[in-house]
Order: C-alpha cells, then structure tokens, then sequence
C-alpha cells in the first residue's frame, strides 16, 4: 500500500508539475518565474515526499528508524533547486536538444542526490552501503526522467497526454527509488550511535507529515493553476474578441473609399493609412506613413500655419472641422471637408489624432453652379421688373408725347406766320421727337417695341453701314472687321440691328478716348448647356475694343437701364439697355466680357434663319412722311382711345383732314356706337385698354360686321403669337402724315368698290 502511495504521489507531483509549466509558457515578465518556482516546488517537493513515503515501507523488526533533520532538509531542497534550474534554463534557451540534455543531467542527479541524501539521513542501528550497478541504474532513471519532464513540460501537451505522461513519469521517479533501494545493504552487527534527540525525527510522524503537507501542497498548487488557466482563458477570449472587432474594424476602415481616414500622433505624422485616403490623396501607404499630414496643405496653408493650429485646436477644444483646398500627390488641388479628432487615454493623457477627410469638389462646384444660376435668375427678375416698369412708362409717355406732337402741329398749321413763334414750335416738336427716341429705347429695353424680323445678311449689313459707322467713331480708332465665308443668316430687325450696332461701336469709341482698334465678327455656336438659350443654331456677332474695360461691380449693371459711366449729359444710359431688349425680343441674348484694362467685347447672339431674304411683315411705314398728302374722299372714322388726351388729339387731326368723327373711351362704348346703327368707314382703336383691348375689340366688330377696316394703334408690341399678323398697326406716336397715310391705305379699296381686307376672327 505504501509503495502504491509513493507512486500516486510521484505521478500527482509529475502532473502539477507539468500543469504549472503550462503557465509557464502562458505567462510573462514576474509571473513566469512565480510559476516557474511553483512548478519546481511541485515537482523537486512531490518527488521528496515520494522518497519518505516510499521509505515507509522500509523497516526492520525491532529497529528503530529516524531521520537526521539537517540532512532532511537538504534533501528537500536539492531536488526543488535543480528542478528550478532546469525549468529556467529550459524556458529561458528553448528546447534544443544540446539545452534539453544538459538540463536532464543536472535535474537528474539533483534528483538522485536528493535521493542518497535522505538515505544518508537515516538513523538506526545498522551500517549501510550501495551495490555500484543499482546506483548507477538509479542515477539514469533519474536523468531520463527529468528529460522527459523537461520535454513535456514546455511542449502543448492535451489533458489527457499530461496525465498519461504524469503516469509515466511517477513510476519512473518511484522506480529510480526502489532501484536505489534494492541497492541499498543494512548490516546489523554492532550497534550504531543514535543522534541527538533534537537533530532527528522519528520515521512514522515525518512521513505522515510529509505526505499531508505534500498532498496540500500539489492540491493548492493545481487549484492555482486551474484558476490562473480560467482568468488566462477568459483573458485570451477577451483578447481575442478584442483582436477580432479591431480586425473588423480595421477592414471596415480600409473597405471605406469615400473618406480618408487615417492616425496622426501627437507631432502629427501618419500613424497608417486607409484604401480612401489612397483614392482621394493619390498616395501608397509606403509613400505616405511616417511623414507629416501638411504634406496635403497648399503652400500657402503652410506659411499661414494651418496644419499645426489644426492640431492645437483640436487638442483644445475637442474637435476641428474646416474646409478648404488640399494637395494630391500629382500635385492637382481638391476642396476638402477635415475633421480632426483627438485621441486621449483613459487618464486623458493625449496619444494622437483621428483625421477624416472627404474630397467635396464636385459638391462645391455644384453649389457654385446653383448660386451662378440663382445669380443669374434675380438678375433676370430685377431686369424684367424693371422692364415692365419701363414699359409701363414707355406706354404712358407715348400717349403724352402723342398728344404734344399732335396738338404742335395742328398748332404750327394755324398761328400766323410769325417765325419767331414757328421757330418756338419747331423746337418743342424737335424735344417731343426726341422723346419719342427715347421711348423707342425704353421700349427695345422692355421687349415692346414694335419688330419686323427679317432673314439678315450679317457681312452684307455691316458693309452696308461701314460709311456711317466711320463717321460715328471718327479717325482715331481704326475698325477691322472678321467674318468667315459661309455664315448663316439671322432673322432680327435689320434698322434695330443696324442701330444696337452704331450704339456699340460709338460705346467702344467713348471707352477709347486716345484711339484704338475695334473688331466687329462673326461665328456660329449652339445654343443650351450654359449659354441660357433653348437648343438651337445661333450667330454670335461681337464687337469688341481695346479701351480700358469695366470693373465687375460696373460689368454687373451695365445693362441696367439709365445707367451709365460717362459724364452728365453725354448719355442716357439706354444704350446697351436696347441692345439687351432687342437681342432677347429676337430670342438670343446679349453678352458682356470685360476686364480693367483689357477691353470689351459685347456679343449679341441671334438664331440662324433658313430662310432666303423676304420683304417685312406688312406694316404701315413710319418713314414716309408727306408733306401733305391729297385728301381722300371724307370718311367716318371711329376712334378708341382710353386717353382722353390722345383721343382729342387724334380726332382733332382727323378732323382737320376733313373726316368726321367718332370718339369712345372703351371698347363696350365702341361696340354700342356701332349698334346703334352709327356705322362707319373705318375705325382706329388703341390696342391696351382697361377691360377690353384693341384686338379684342376687332374680334366683335368683325364677328357682327365682317370686313370692316381697322387700325390698331399701339405705343409697344404687346401681340399674341400669330394673331393677325396682316393687321395695320399705327406706332405711337404718330403725326398728322403719317395717320393720312394709315387712313388712306387702309380705305383705298372703298373707292373703287372693292372689297377690304378680309379680317376674320382668329380661328374662323
């Protein structure tokens, strides 16, 4: 039974031992040599107290048998010292072979000292010596046996391998006992001296007490080591878990390619790099990590400090977020939105910075583009605005200037011939004319004026108006015109065109006081995209100068109507303001480019035609003013004006020529003239009007009285699309001449019986 112990206990010592080492190779810095020693401890301890159990079993009748204390004690730390040392050695050098069997000799034969060492310890009353052969044989159990623990013990080893070696390696360590036992010879002849009582102890008390305190000892010990394995499983599964949501986080980062993300430290040099910042930066990681994030500042950034005051504030308060424009590795710039985050640890000590950067230029360019086109769309509503406030008041003056110059001339016609007083009158027509020009301006500027839009010859009309234009910008500036062969015609008013361009060409003379070049061309573009015309064929015709150039804030309003940079009285300011009314009323546009001190060009953009050239629309022209036509036969003319000023006027000229007259203020007091009967040969209708306008009022009269002749009268060219495009119309104002005119052309089939023009109402 005591051999059986001995054995158990050396197996359960090999085991501890075994499963300490597994800490061993588990454990770090001061915590590997804690297990170490325990492992030594287990192991040198549990192969003693095999050795006093297994002497248990050695007696002999009537002798008494103890121990000398010293030499005990001896024995019990030999084996936990070479045990200790070839753990250390072992874990320390590895496990090659040369370090594997030096550390096996020297752990064994400390095992077998300890061995002989607590033979020679024993006290009774015989003498005792070893067989050489069973030594020997011990000593070599012992070395294998330390060997083979040493292997085992630093090697992964399964619990079902560690108990199988620990089986193994207990009956060896007992073998190599009961081998040197068997070896041992006692002789009994003569009586030895027993030691002092208090240097020995009694063999049963020391080996009940070895085993108890052995048993304890190697339970503890496994105990320990089957926590430390629980924290150390729980430690690795944590790590683990760990190292798995930063690898998940770290593909997470590298799998973002919209942002560059990446660590700075605490002097802000790259700390790693991610698959977006390799996209937007244009660099490897090789090439970036390790040097400074300015690297992706301008030049100008840098001088002004902005990457480190990035970094302080965001070190200060928290967080920095900017926008602005960066560097790529090729050098090509982008606009960045940064955040920069800092990295504190738990006590708040600073590590580093986070950085994300998103490349945002498409998003900037686009924002430009929309506050470009909501530029653009209030420049539009202020011009139109202000356009139908100048229309407005185009209008108005119209009538007034109608009333001046008609009540002028039938005044010329009757005062005495005093030429003071013609002359007085000769200069109030004059000043009504040429507010009448003006009105015609206001009116290009608005959109209403009264067009004939004809297919033009762009080359042929500039030539044709090369004289003139001479004139007007006399010899110190020097014209040079450029048209390519083949240029398509536009269809504009030529006598409106003709006059944007003199006004361009004198406003390049005014912005050349010491002289210059002007450039008048031609080229064919298409409409859409940024030019704000529907798709299309276009000419752009262009007129450009070498004189000093407009500053932005003058370019934004030059356009503007009665604005104007030249002195008091050198202009209305209406110039490019009509330019601007007839290129859009031709559906095109007008263009500005200015610099200070580069010139200006201004290009006026009109859709191609492909139609060859043709009269004008039919209407009654403003050019032929007789002196003083012969009097048709006398008509009865109605007149329908909502002026009360203008209607007095007119009918005062008709009636001067000999017509009779009848005057409404409306179209429903018109039509109730004309029902009751009080029928007439003609009837002249002004076409805005409260209520009812001109054409409105022709589609009754016509419904109930078809053919009857008819004069619109209009200060501006408020007309629906298509609708009777063959009407006469009468442009505000007019004089005496010019109304015979209108009046006689429109009767002139009455004389001879024939028939009027067929007005029909629309659709009919």
């Amino acid at each position: 039974m005591l051999v059986l112990l001995s054995v158990v206990i050396a197996a359960l010592a090999s085991f501890t031992a075994l499963d300490l080492a597994t800490r061993i190779r588990a454990s770090t810095a001061w915590v590997r040599h804690v297990w170490l020693a325990a492992a030594a401890v287990a192991m040198g301890g549990g192969i003693w107290a095999m050795h006093f159990v297994g002497m248990l079993a050695f007696s002999v009748h009537g002798i008494e048998v103890s121990y000398d204390l010293s030499l005990t004690l001896l024995s019990l730390i030999l084996p936990i010292l070479v045990t200790a040392f070839g753990f250390f050695v072992a874990s320390r050098h590895g496990l090659d072979m040369p370090t594997l069997l030096l550390s096996g000799l020297a752990m064994g034969l400390g095992i077998a000292a300890m061995h002989y060492t607590g033979m020679a310890a024993i006290r009774l009353d015989a003498t005792m010596h070893h067989q050489f052969f069973w030594v020997v044989v011990s000593i070599l159990i012992a070395i294998a046996a330390a060997t083979a623990a040493l292997w085992l013990a630093f090697r992964r080893t399964s619990l079902h391998q560690r108990l199988l070696a620990a089986v193994v390696m207990g009956l060896a360590v007992s073998g190599m006992h009961y081998a040197a036992m068997q070896g041992a010879v006692f002789t009994f002849d003569s009586p030895m001296p027993h030691a002092a009582s208090h240097g020995s102890v009694s063999q049963t008390p020391l080996a009940l007490w070895v085993t108890a305190t052995s048993a304890l000892i190697l339970i503890l010990a496994l105990l320990a080591a089957s926590y430390d394995r629980h924290l150390a499983h729980r430690a690795a599964r944590e790590a683990r878990a760990l190292k798995e949501s930063e690898e998940r986080f770290r593909l997470l980062v590298q799998s973002v390619t919209d942002y560059a993300i990446f660590m700075l430290d605490r002097d802000g040099f790259i700390a790693n790099w991610n698959a977006g910042a390799e996209r937007i930066k244009g660099y490897s990681t090789d090439e970036v990590v390790g040097s400074h994030f300015s690297r992706f500042y301008t030049p100008e950034d840098i001088a002004a400090g902005v990457p480190s005051r990035a970094l302080e504030t965001a070190a200060r308060d928290g967080k920095f977020e900017h926008e602005g424009w960066r560097v790529k590795s090729d050098g090509s710039r982008f606009w960045a939105s940064v955040v920069i985050d800092p990295i504190r640890d738990e006590q708040g000590e600073l590590l580093g910075f986070a950085k994300v950067t998103r490349d945002i230029t498409e998003r900037k360019q686009t924002q430009a583009a929309l506050e470009k086109t909501r530029e653009a769309l209030a420049q539009a509503q202020k011009m139109e605005a202000v356009g139908q406030l100048t229309g407005g008041v185009a209008h108005d003056f119209n009538n007034l200037l109608m009333a001046v110059l008609g009540s002028l001339e039938l005044l010329r016609r009757r005062v005495p011939e005093d030429p003071k007083i013609l002359k007085l009158i000769d200069n109030a027509i004059q000043g009504a004319e040429r507010g009448a020009a003006l009105t015609q301006r206001m009116l290009a500027f608005a959109r209403r004026q009264d067009l004939k839009p004809e297919p033009i010859d762009l080359p042929d009309l500039v030539r044709g108006m090369a004289d003139l234009l001479k004139r007007s910008i006399g010899p110190r500036i020097h014209i040079e015109t450029r048209f390519p062969l083949g240029v398509p015609r536009v269809l504009a008013d030529s006598n409106q065109l003709e006059l944007a361009l003199l006004n361009l060409a004198v406003n390049a003379r005014d912005a050349m006081p010491q002289g210059g070049h002007i450039t008048i061309a031609a080229r064919e573009e298409s409409g859409g995209g940024d030019t704000r015309l529907p798709e299309g064929r276009y000419v752009c015709l262009s007129v450009a100068d070498t004189g000093q150039g407009m500053d932005a804030a003058t370019l934004a309003r030059a356009q503007e109507p009665f604005f104007t940079t030249k002195g008091v009285g050198k202009g209305t300011g209406l110039g490019l303001s009509m330019v601007h009314g007839l290129a859009a009323q031709s559906r095109g546009r007008l263009v500005l480019i200015s610099q200070l001190g580069q010139g200006t060009t201004a290009e006026i953009w009109l859709p191609v035609t492909e139609a060859a050239a043709t009269g004008s629309v039919a209407l009654i022209p403003e050019a032929q003013r007789p002196t003083r036509p012969e009097t048709a036969a006398a008509r009865r003319i109605l007149v329908v004006d909502d002026d009360v000023l203008v209607l007095e006027n007119t009918s005062a000229m008709l009636e001067d020529l000999g017509h009779t007259v009848l005057a409404a203020r409306s179209g429903p007091e018109a039509l109730k003239i004309l029902q009751e009967g009080r029928g007439c040969d003609l009837v002249i209708t002004d076409q805005v009007m409260p209520g009812m306008t001109g054409l409105q009022l022709a589609e009754k009269i016509w419904a109930d009285q078809p053919g009857q002749p008819l004069i619109l009268a209009t200060g501006y060219a408020d007309w629906p699309a298509g609708a009777y495009p063959d009407l006469p119309r009468l442009t505000k104002p007019f004089d005496q001449e010019t109304l015979s005119l209108a009046v006689d052309t429109a009767t002139k089939d009455l004389e001879s019986g024939g028939a009027v023009l067929a007005f029909r109402p629309k659709g009919a």
